[in-house]
């Protein structure tokens, strides 16, 4: 279709939406303001920025507000628009919102509704901020009578850009690599972006994923600005493949079971409301496809979750796309083509959240109303008990605080029954004082359940992503699910653990638990100030008080003589990092080794290597690169898997392969200079698909579980072409969480606690012999939560999930689940700074 075509179908598809190009109020056209039709180019981050201020500047129907910032600096912008009316009462309908979710005192005064457009996650699904700009200026134009009377009863939150540094990532590449004329022909290298294309962050992470966690800074920020406001609807803005139609609202099953009817009726109503304008254009589309809602981490999911209309729209192209690409029908998809799908959608949303905004307030209120007063699912109460835990809990009640779920804790000793996480039986407990207490009737009932839920119900339906996810499982707590309701002390404070005891004037050493994450940052910090630092392999007693395996030792010995100020640098660092300290008056243990003994473990500051770049997963690297920089706050080159030289791993410590497709990266001669390099006392850690291209290797002794005869799982009769997605589930493997068998004496298993709670991805079976060690092994296929088909949940019965090998005066660590998935498992990053720091060294 011609751009000049296109104009015209607009034109007659939405004749009333139409925004002359200087509206009365001087608010320019994005083609005015920038110097070229939108779809022409694509348009840098930073001209979008000025774009969305410019309009806020003369439109008396905009404002807006930088609610954050991404890790390369670019600014997140959110615009307010609504009836210039609304802008004088703009607090009251905010708080009359809150007030419907029971987040704020009082009555609500206003009905208004409150839509969230939130464009361009993926930054290279690059035509989301182009629409974002063509809708907001139609939006802005006071002079368009149609929009207007929209916004006399709706508050529109627009995000112009979710992603910046992704999206601008993808644009410079773009503008780099196209010609003076666009091409066509899918086969010109416009439309094959490089490695780490622009869909993700800085850190390379899917920002889509994210909701739930709040892992990125993008997404910690944009959380709470959107829980400041808890918009009614909520639209999050994507691209697929070049020859896929436009998908829109409803989704397809499975549907998470606590989503209302509501929910899906306004789904369908909205649909409907964008069929018209489609039909009317003669546009393809299709509904109740691909795009379920059951994983809570989207951008429709998560808003669902918390009350709102939440729906995907997709529109094909992608970061193939380009400015104009030819389908595989013959057809030449356009950048401006793309662009109108996604503005009509966008004010069509508008226009039916408008004609319906009273009943979307009145169903917003019933549906926190009914959670306040009738939580959904089995269980009245969650407890986390403290005791034990150490850091774990707090890091999961700075969770529930970035979802704005309500806990607190408890005051006395109670005693309840329910369901325990760890053993996965039915128990009667004692509540204890201090003990992390989560109230299901609260606001965000649907949301506590469902991140806290011990199995997930999952139908016999092929899902979009992992099926379970419970934050026990995930942060590796002791927990409980209890069937009476237990009320917390929200006004009371974790009890926190005295910073100095024992020995607090010069102390023989100063030990601290190893429990969590905070507990390897605190190492990390002592090891780049060149203190050195020492740990129990054994447990141990002095004065009666037990210090267990991977108790860190910062010992007088061996850092007086080297460093100034032992004492006054030992407590500074703990103090900056909250992290408590006991002073030991000897070395001399009433049981147990003493802190000279050979089994007390070393560790001089490891210097990491992370390999990175094509034909690496960039996702896979970027779990890691996030996880030493942002989370352990410990250094890691990066070193480039392209044009890798072994002189690379001289001075290197710890090498990092990350998933990826290492067939033929791992040639002969990379695979012999890095054995000589583990050889020589390397710790290489291995994830993903890095353990198929070891296995293949004689040096490394992992092999592939013996086969076994599958059970016969087929139906009787030949199954039909339109069963092949159900024919796939008995190998499926979206996510579930499994429970394994731990060697806690094992360095790689201290401060993790038994059992492990692992998330499997995958059916990867291997075993290894007797000269490796299992650290981690599974003895059943079985998931405690979540969807394995019948026959991998068999392949992976009695097989290793993580285990060590010694090779020369080297390690290797195996990781056959991936630790670091998506930066939330919090168990998987204690798991991943035993091998950096502990394995080897013991």
């Amino acid at each position: 279709m011609t751009t000049r075509l296109l104009f015209v179908v607009l034109l007659w598809g939405l004749p009333a939406v139409a925004a002359p190009a200087q509206p009365a109020d001087g608010v320019q056209s994005p083609a005015a303001f920038l110097g070229y039709e939108l779809g022409q180019q694509f348009t840098p981050h930073h001209r979008v920025v000025d774009y969305v201020r410019h309009v806020a500047a003369r439109s008396p129907a905009v404002t807006t507000q930088r609610y954050g910032t991404t890790p390369e600096g670019r600014p997140l912008l959110l615009a307010t628009v609504t009836a210039p009316d609304n802008h004088d009462r703009l607090a009251t309908l905010r708080r009359s919102n809150l007030q419907r979710a029971g987040m704020a005192e009082g009555t609500p005064q206003t009905d208004a509704a409150v839509v969230w457009l939130s464009y361009n996650v993926h930054g290279d699904e690059s035509v989301s901020s182009e629409a974002a700009l063509k809708t907001l200026h139609a939006l802005a134009d006071t002079a368009n009578t149609r929009t207007q009377g929209w916004l006399e009863n709706t508050v529109v939150l627009l995000d112009p850009a979710l992603n910046p540094d992704g999206r601008q990532r993808y644009v410079q590449w773009f503008r780099e690599t196209v010609g003076a004329s666009v091409n066509p022909d899918p086969s010109a290298r416009e439309h094959h972006p490089p490695w780490a294309p622009g869909r993700t962050n800085h850190y390379y992470f899917d920002l889509n994923r994210d909701w739930a966690w709040g892992t990125q800074a993008e997404t910690r920020q944009r959380l709470e600005v959107y829980h400041r406001w808890m918009p009614n609807v909520h639209v999050d803005y994507h691209e697929m493949g070049i020859d896929d139609p436009y998908y829109f609202a409803p989704g397809t099953e499975p549907y998470h079971e606590d989503l209302t009817e509501w929910q899906r009726t306004f789904q369908v109503t909205v649909g409907r409301n964008n069929a018209s304008y489609f039909d009317r254009n003669g546009w393809l589309y299709f509904t109740r496809e691909v795009f379920d809602l059951f994983y809570p981490g989207y951008g429709d999911t998560w808003p669902l979750f918390n009350g709102a209309i939440g729906m995907t729209y997709e529109q094909g192209g992608g970061g193939e796309a380009g400015r104009a690409i030819r389908t595989s029908e013959g057809d030449t998809l356009t950048l401006a083509d793309r662009i109108a799908h996604h503005h009509t959608t966008g004010l069509s949303t508008v226009e039916a959240a408008a004609e319906h905004h009273e009943r979307l307030a009145e169903e917003f209120a019933a549906y926190y109303e009914s959670a306040r007063q009738d939580p959904p699912g089995e269980y009245e109460t969650y407890v986390v008990r403290r005791e034990g835990q150490g850091e774990r809990v707090e890091a999961l009640a700075a969770h529930l605080d970035r979802q704005h779920i309500r806990h607190g804790y408890a005051t006395e000793t109670a005693t309840a029954t329910g369901y325990a996480y760890r053993s996965g039986e039915p128990t009667s407990m004692q509540i204890q004082e201090g003990d992390l207490v989560v109230d299901a009737a609260q606001p965000k009932a649907r949301l506590v359940k469902v991140l806290f839920e011990p199995t997930t119900t999952v139908p016999d339906s092929t899902t979009y992503d992992i099926t379970a996810w419970g934050l026990p499982y995930a942060y590796g707590v002791e927990a409980y699910a209890l069937n009476e309701r237990t009320v917390p002390d929200t006004t009371s404070t974790p009890p926190s653990a005295p910073a100095l005891t024992g020995t607090t004037d010069r102390p023989y050493a100063y030990a601290t638990p190893w429990e969590g994450r905070s507990d390897a940052r605190f190492l990390g910090a002592l090891l780049q100030d060149g203190l050195h630092v020492r740990f129990a392999t054994k447990a141990f007693t002095v004065d009666g008080r037990r210090h267990a395996p991977g108790t860190l030792l910062i010992t007088r010995a061996g850092n007086t003589g080297r460093l100034a100020r032992f004492d006054e640098r030992v407590r500074r660092i703990a103090r900056a990092h909250d992290q408590p300290l006991h002073g030991l008056p000897t070395g001399f243990t009433d049981r147990g080794p003493d802190l000279g003994s050979g089994t007390v473990g070393f560790i001089d500051g490891p210097s990491v290597a992370v390999l990175s770049g094509p034909p690496l997963s960039s996702g896979g690297v970027g779990e890691a690169w996030h996880f030493f920089e942002q989370r352990l706050e410990y250094p890691a080159t990066l070193l480039p898997a392209d044009d890798f030289a072994p002189s690379m791993l001289d001075g290197v410590d710890v090498l990092v392969l990350p998933d990826g497709a290492y067939d033929e990266w791992f040639t002969d001669d990379r695979a012999q200079a890095v054995t000589r390099w583990v050889r020589n006392g390397g710790r290489l850690l291995a994830l993903g698909d890095a353990n198929d291209a070891l296995a293949a290797r004689a040096e490394y002794h992992l092999s592939e579980k013996d086969g076994e005869t599958a059970p016969d799982t087929t139906t009787a009769g030949p199954q039909g072409y339109g069963t092949q997605a159900q024919s796939a589930l008995p190998t499926s493997t979206p996510g579930s969480v499994h429970r394994a068998q731990l060697d806690a004496s094992h360095p790689l298993a201290y401060g993790l606690g038994t059992p492990y709670f692992t998330l499997k991805r995958n059916d990867d079976a291997y075993v290894l012999p007797d000269d490796g060690w299992a650290v981690a092994t599974l003895e059943t296929g079985t998931p405690v939560s979540g969807f394995m088909g019948a026959e991998a949940q068999q392949t992976i019965a009695n097989t290793l999930l993580f285990g060590t090998q010694r090779l020369g005066e080297g390690r290797v660590v195996y990781f056959v689940d991936n630790p670091l998935f998506r930066g939330f498992w919090y168990g998987g990053d204690v798991l991943f700074s035993n091998a950096v720091f502990f394995v080897g060294n013991d």
